[in-house]
This record gives structure tokens, sequence and C-alpha cells, in this order.
């Protein structure tokens, strides 16, 4: 088998045709589909890493807020602790001055009530001396018969 030039000539001009048609009808719109797809993955790329640079400090400010609320709720807690310690004080406090203000107006009205039985006592032992003494003037008894008459007014005074 023998080369011959001209065909391999025709074979080298027939394969630098085939390639300027394809480089210009091929391969450029096909280099350019590539260069945006490169161009896309590239972007897609930097958005990912943007968005998880995002995500981590969304992370860290979430993190540091929950941090926040836990310590105001911590404070809330002991605000109240304190609050309802202040006023379970102050009920007890209210308690005992109302308790000793009641004991106060209890022994008032004792004492009140304890002057009007003696002055209640007095004017009765008062009326039951005169009546006895206005007996004894009518009678004008003997000491033995006034013991008996002082006797049976005292046991009418017991039985009332």
């Amino acid at each position: 088998m023998s080369l011959s030039w001209e065909s391999t000539v025709i074979a080298i001009i027939s394969f630098l045709i085939l390639y300027w048609f394809l480089n210009k009808y091929a391969f450029g719109p096909l280099f350019g589909v590539m260069e945006k797809r490169r161009q896309l993955v590239l972007e897609q790329m930097n958005t990912a890493d943007s968005s998880r640079k995002a995500a981590e400090q969304q992370m860290e400010e979430q993190k540091a807020a929950l941090q926040q609320a836990r310590k105001e709720a911590y404070e809330i807690i002991e605000q109240a602790r304190t609050t309802s310690s202040k006023q379970a004080d102050e009920i007890v406090q209210t308690a005992k001055s109302e308790a000793s203000r009641l004991k106060d107006d209890a022994l008032k009205d004792i004492e009140s009530e304890k002057n009007k039985a003696i002055a209640a006592l007095r004017s009765e032992v008062g009326g039951i001396s005169v009546k006895i003494a206005s007996k004894i003037i009518e009678k004008q008894v003997d000491e033995k018969a006034q013991e008996q008459l002082v006797d049976q007014y005292l046991k009418e005074v017991g039985n009332k």
C-alpha cells in the first residue's frame, strides 16, 4: 500500500476545513454554553458561601439573643421572688397590725362592758340598799329580824 501525497493533502485540507467549520459553528457556541455554565456554577458557589456565612452569623445572633432572653427571664424570676417576698412580709405585717387593733378594740369593749356592769350593779345595789333601809325603818325591828329581812332581800336579788 502506498501513500499518495495528494490524498494526504486533500485529507489535511478537508480536516482543516472541517476544523474551521466546527470552530466557527460548533465549538464557539459549545464553549460559550460551557463558559455560561462555569459562570453559573461560580455564582452558585459564591451564593452558597455567602448564604452559609449569613446563616452562621444569624445562628450566632440567635444564640446571643437566646442567652440574653435567658438572662432577662432569670432577672424577671428573681424580681418576682423579691416582690412576692416583700408582699408576703407586708401582708403578714398588715395582718399583725389588724389583729393588734382588733385585740385593742376588744379589750376596750370588754372594759366598757365591765364598767357598764359595775355601774349597773352599783345602781342596783344602791336601790336595794335604799329598799332595805326603808323596810327596816318601816318595821323598826330588832337585830335578829333585821338579819332575816336582809337575808330575804338578798335571796330575792339572787333569784332575779
